[in-house]
């Protein structure tokens, strides 16, 4: 009996397999048409190097080759913004986009293999291979949605019927409303910018105004695609499991939108920003950084998101108000005590930490040099200068005293 419900669920599994593979592969033809092709070479070519790399070195190679090809991709893609001065083609951009979230699944297979969570048993073997094939192309998060563990997806995809778990009536119409909502402010928030207001022709502090409102558009907009996202795991039945939660694998939430817009540090915004983005950004370059690694983090995310102008400015900028975020909040938070005061500064460092992101988000959104000197020619550079004052005279103050730098957030 227990061999037959054995091989029961083995048949399971492996239609299962299938049946995510083939329509990854479907959607992706779809949705890219020919430039399905650069997405298709790295994945099978990253199942080639995890079949035939020994697992000391296998993070290494498919580390290279991947961030070599979708560099190579990126590349492209400026040569026709920036040389050819013609707009992209968007089935393109669609795939550079799913390129980008193959090459989070990709590095995090290869990380657990290295480290021993995920062994490989036998190589090139059938079921082992069409699972990586699988993981790699399966179509609920082939354009989107936050990143799931190779442990994770296995473990769901060889779950019993019984234990199958869709989205519920309740919680897709929370969702649903709560995509509404955001629709319904980004139309208010669109109405809010005047029609022809744009970083060329505002004024003084009206470039402020206009920064705010254009950058709380993209939010919105991040909002709205990463619960969209997130719902199409959950209806396709990866939704949160609470087993593999408890050792940090289970969480497929991306958009904290309260504490996003509520938070007075930037530090917690960071690292609530984009979750599973994040954590994999800490696990693949913050941990294994030996100098700077706050610094190596934020520069390798603006090579993963293209290096546009515009991003590597960002991050970079961004890199620098975490670190200063760190020291102000360590010392000036430890100087007040009355709840006057208190709340004073949470209101002032609130509005700072939200003219701060939307400077950011600006930069890398616009990712032009044109947009960043528009930018920083306004008035919404004195926001990271003040941080970066602040900076300069507590890192002198640090140094005489002898303190131990600040972390990556947590």
């Amino acid at each position: 009996m227990m061999l037959l419900q054995t091989r029961v669920s083995g048949a399971l599994s492996f239609s299962r397999h299938i049946f995510l593979l083939l329509g990854g592969c479907l959607l992706a033809w779809m949705a890219m048409a020919q430039y399905a092709v650069l997405l298709f070479i790295p994945a099978f070519c990253a199942v080639a190097l995890l079949q035939s790399v020994s697992p000391e070195k296998v993070h290494c190679w498919v580390f290279s080759f991947q961030m070599m090809w979708q560099t190579i991709c990126h590349l492209g893609l400026h040569y026709t913004e920036y040389y050819l001065q013609e707009p992209p083609c968007t089935r393109f951009c669609i795939t550079l986009s799913s390129l980008m979230l193959l090459t989070q699944r990709v590095t995090c297979l290869s990380l657990d293999i290295s480290e021993g969570r995920v062994v490989v048993k036998e190589a090139w073997r059938g079921r082992c291979v069409l699972a990586f094939c699988s993981y790699f192309l399966f179509f609920p998060a082939l354009l989107g949605g936050p990143l799931c563990s190779f442990k994770m997806f296995q473990a769901q995809v060889g779950r019993p019927e019984s234990q199958w778990r869709l989205l519920s009536l309740g919680l897709a119409t929370r969702r649903a409303l709560l995509l509404l909502g955001l629709q319904l402010l980004k139309t208010l928030v669109r109405a809010m910018l005047m029609a022809g207001t744009t970083l060329a022709n505002c004024h003084q502090v009206g470039c402020v105004y206009v920064a705010w409102t254009t950058a709380m558009l993209f939010k919105l907009t991040y909002y709205s695609h990463w619960i969209l996202d997130e719902s199409v795991l959950w209806a396709a039945g990866f939704g949160p499991d609470s087993r593999l939660a408890l050792h940090g694998e289970g969480d497929f939430w991306d958009a904290d939108i309260w504490t996003l817009e509520t938070t007075h540090r930037l530090a917690l915004f960071t690292r609530t920003w984009n979750r599973s983005t994040t954590r994999w950004l800490r696990r693949l370059v913050f941990e294994r950084a030996k100098a700077w690694p706050l610094l190596q983090t934020f520069a390798f995310s603006a090579w993963w998101h293209g290096l546009h102008p515009g991003q590597v400015f960002g991050f970079l900028c961004w890199a620098l108000m975490v670190e200063a975020d760190y020291l102000i909040h360590g010392c000036v938070g430890a100087l007040i005590t009355s709840w006057p005061g208190r709340l004073l500064y949470r209101a002032v460092t609130w509005a700072h930490t939200q003219l701060i992101i939307a400077y950011i988000l600006l930069a890398v959104e616009l990712r032009s040099v044109s947009a960043l000197r528009l930018l920083g020619a306004s008035y919404n550079s004195l926001f990271p200068l003040v941080y970066c004052v602040i900076l300069i005279l507590l890192a002198r103050r640090k140094k005489r005293v002898g303190a131990s730098p600040a972390p990556f957030p947590r």
